[in-house]
């Protein structure tokens, strides 16, 4: 829906057949329509020239963090892409950016909230910009601000329906 594949009409009644879901097959069967590089499922081939297979620590950057009645967490020394897609369907996603290595200059994290939760901790030196809209639920905009000169840009986007996504700075771990 966030790009604009889906009315709100379709995406709700969507988002009721996953959660009432029992095999893989019938969601498969709720996304088999859609483009599979909006959903952060994969990228096109014709694209992977433009992304780096891994960074200078020689560490496969982490470009998805999915967690579907689950749990899923990204940080500590992980290298991060330049796109990072958060899902949390009935479950939850932990992103601490505090200590991972960026490969860009910018992060962008695309953040989806189906009943669950995307949680995102941010250093105090990184500009963090947000926007994302919420339908009973919410989209938490506090940490939004300005960093360091020179320091990565965070820009957060998304969706949450009946979730939440929570942005929050702390400072590094020493």
């Amino acid at each position: 829906m966030a790009n604009g594949n889906l009315s709100p009409v379709e995406y709700e009644e969507r988002a009721g057949k996953a959660v009432v879901a029992k095999t893989f097959g019938e969601l498969d069967d709720l996304t088999d329509d859609l483009p599979v590089a909006q959903l952060g499922v994969g990228a096109p081939a014709s694209d992977t020239h433009t992304r780096p297979a891994a960074t200078p620590s020689g560490r496969p950057p982490v470009r998805n963090a999915i967690a579907i009645m689950s749990g899923s967490e990204v940080g500590g020394n992980a290298a991060v892409a330049e796109d990072l897609n958060a899902v949390a369907i009935m479950g939850g996603v932990e992103i601490d950016l505090r200590e991972v290595e960026f490969t860009s200059p910018t992060l962008t994290i695309r953040a989806t909230a189906i009943m669950g939760g995307v949680e995102i901790t941010v250093p105090p030196d990184v500009t963090v910009e947000i926007g994302g809209s919420a339908i009973m639920g919410g989209f938490n905009r506090r940490a939004a601000g300005r960093g360091a000169p020179g320091a990565p840009i965070v820009s957060i986007t998304g969706f949450a329906l009946m979730g939440g996504v929570e942005v929050k700075r702390k400072p590094r771990k020493s």
